[in-house]
């Protein structure tokens, strides 16, 4: 596994979704859905809503609300995103409504750009704004009359988990976070799989996202990638790019509003991944709690391994025996969700 990451070349880390190299329309807006079109059936036992912020770049941000039935007066609660390229109605939904079942009011939303939040142009991403979208998340969890504002945590999966963190180092209000399968798109887009990325082959990637800025600029448009993952499967490709397509291109976690299920990211998207670490301040969660959950099988479980280490106590590092990365995105009986609520429960008082 290691071996094949380390072979894979830029373009193969500007996932997901292949398509054809067409151009972001401008002035592209989401019509917010009424119906139930998550890829999880619906809980009784919590009430949904659909709700709307601002994050302080003025993007409007879409989430669903879950609220448990059950539960009365003011309420710890959580905001929750990813996986990298997914939408609320996939794992930060399941997720979401799952731990709003055991208590907690849990806000999953779409990060700028991308499902149906704000934003323009469309199918991009940004250490920044991704880090501000969770902050944004949880001005608007902190001003509900049902919500104990001391009592807010975080969960981020996969790339957004790396956000999740850097959310958690700048601002202090976030009493406690989780990851699961945690990526750091920073470290990944800029050095490549296991830091493998070349001097040589970063300043080739440089100089070709150059190029393609002045394509956009004489186009008007942002182009879309057209790289990750196929529409079909040979059988060649690497076992992690074969479990990402068992998610997000088979009926089990498909959305059509999902990057990584039927389109891709722009062209241009990896720049501000380029030179901008997001977890250099990882240490200053401390005293806060962190829990990074992450499979034994999984592709990426070495972000989680580095990041126990380079954060300070109280921390704690949880690895499944035998799950892969995708594992944790939708299989409940595998999720290690009594941990995480525990964890909670602790941490929110």
């Amino acid at each position: 596994m290691k071996s094949v990451l380390k072979s894979l070349s830029l373009s193969s880390l500007l996932l997901f979704t292949a398509c054809s190299s067409n151009y972001v329309s401008k002035g592209e807006h989401m019509e917010l859905t009424t119906e139930w079109d998550k890829t999880f059936g619906k809980s009784e036992l919590v009430i949904h809503k659909k709700v709307t912020f601002k994050n302080r770049y003025g993007i409007t941000l879409v989430g669903d609300l879950y609220t448990p039935k059950s539960k009365q007066g003011k309420l710890p609660a959580l905001a929750i995103s990813g996986p990298y390229g997914a939408v609320k109605e996939q794992s930060s939904g399941l997720y979401a409504q799952t731990m709003a079942e055991r208590g907690f009011v849990a806000l999953a939303f779409d990060p700028s750009y991308t499902g149906e939040s704000g934003g323009e142009p469309r199918n991009v991403s940004s250490p920044d704004i991704n880090t501000e979208d969770f902050s944004a998340a949880v001005d608007y969890l902190g001003i509900q009359e049902n919500i104990d504002r001391e009592k807010i945590g975080i969960i981020g999966i996969c790339g957004l988990g790396g956000m999740s963190l850097n959310a958690a180092a700048v601002d202090k209000r976030i009493k406690a976070v989780v990851t699961t399968s945690m990526y750091d798109m920073t470290r990944v887009m800029s050095k490549g799989y296991y830091d493998s990325m070349s001097l040589a082959d970063r300043t080739k990637a440089l100089e070709q996202l150059g190029r393609e800025r002045w394509k956009d600029a004489e186009a008007k448009e942002y182009r879309l990638s057209g790289q990750g993952l196929p529409d079909k499967l040979t059988g060649e490709e690497p076992l992690f790019v074969q479990q990402y397509f068992d998610y997000y291109k088979t009926p089990r976690g498909f959305h059509p509003r999902s990057i990584n299920s039927n389109s891709s990211w722009t062209a241009t998207n990896s720049l501000s991944f380029m030179n901008m670490p997001i977890l250099s301040y990882v240490k200053e969660i401390a005293p806060r709690p962190i829990l990074i959950i992450a499979g034994d099988e999984a592709h990426s479980k070495y972000f989680s391994e580095d990041i126990y280490k380079a954060a300070a106590k109280p921390k704690e590092l949880m690895i499944l025996p035998k799950i892969n990365h995708t594992d944790l995105y939708d299989k409940t009986d595998i999720i290690p969700f009594d941990k995480i609520t525990n964890f909670f429960n602790q941490n929110l008082k």
